[in-house]
């Protein structure tokens, strides 16, 4: 659990459960997924509440659990030694952490929060709950988190080598590249 973050049960008056299925059923991680299996992790999945100002987590930290933003935004802050950068901003429907449910490295950014915001964890825990209950529907979510991840290294090599290219143009222009830096 976040260090800054609150946890709330499942039945906590203000949430609205149809509304969390139609969240995670629009989600492309949670595509096919029948709304049963869709049902069970929601029902099981931790509500974290983050004020603002707070991380949910930061870079480096050991990652469990896959965030769904329910309310609020967030920021994704990555560093490198002394420099740091917000390298994409997230709002409602969106989720982040989810590369902690594939690999057991520490978190590659930090996730601040920008507003006051209500997110559904998602453990690996929970995961293996479902995995021991409705293997199919665990199997297509990997495959789907699989698939997100595959396009976003794409978006990520696209990106290098645009800037690759325009490095190389600005060296035999005697300028100065641009860097972009997008959330992928």
């Amino acid at each position: 659990m976040p260090s800054n973050a609150a946890t709330s049960g499942s039945n906590q008056a203000d949430l609205n459960v149809p509304d969390e299925l139609a969240l995670l059923r629009d989600m492309p991680i949670f595509g096919a997924v029948p709304d049963r299996a869709l049902d069970y992790l929601n029902t099981r999945a931790e509500r974290v509440i983050t004020p603002a100002g707070h991380w949910f987590f930061r870079q480096g930290d050991r990652g469990e659990t896959m965030y769904v933003l329910r309310s609020g935004r967030v920021e994704v802050r990555r560093a490198l030694g002394e420099r740091a950068e917000v390298i994409g901003r997230l709002g409602p429907g969106d989720c982040f952490g989810e590369m902690a449910l594939i690999d057991l490295y520490p978190r590659s950014a930090g996730v601040w929060a920008a507003e006051d915001c209500l997110a559904l964890g998602i453990s690996n825990a929970l995961l293996y709950q479902l995995y021991a209950a409705n293997p199919e529907s665990f199997t297509l979510i990997m495959m789907n988190l699989a698939r997100e991840l595959s396009r976003r290294l794409r978006q990520t090599e696209a990106l290098l080598f645009r800037q690759r290219d325009s490095a190389a143009h600005a060296d035999r222009r005697g300028g100065a590249a641009s860097c972009e830096t997008p959330y992928v």
